[in-house]
């Protein structure tokens, strides 16, 4: 017996459409992001300043779990998220400085 094939469902289509828009802008802020702290990177190294500042870092971190509570996300997966961008900023700026 043939097996029926289901109508495409128009509703998750357009939902799938919305996701898929979103995940390409996700990709395209992260790429200027990593474009402006290459940047950042750079100067460090040539101004000789650390790779890491973590004073900024907790500021972030905090300024973010705010905003996140105020667009009711998860303020834990916005750190976890924001950490994790930081730590691979920091290792290309220890990277820029051949360390």
């Amino acid at each position: 017996m043939p097996q029926e094939t289901q109508a495409p469902d128009a509703v998750l289509a357009a939902y799938r459409k919305s996701i898929d828009n979103i995940d390409a802008a996700l990709i395209h802020i992260l790429a200027e992001r990593f474009r402006i702290t290459q940047a950042v990177g750079e100067y460090k190294a040539k101004a000789t300043l650390p790779p890491a500042d973590p004073d900024r870092e907790a500021r972030q971190i905090a300024r973010l779990r705010k905003l996140s509570e105020e667009a009711n996300l998860d303020p834990e997966f916005s750190e976890k998220f924001l950490r994790f961008i930081i730590d691979e900023v920091i290792r290309h700026h220890e990277k820029a400085r051949g360390g």
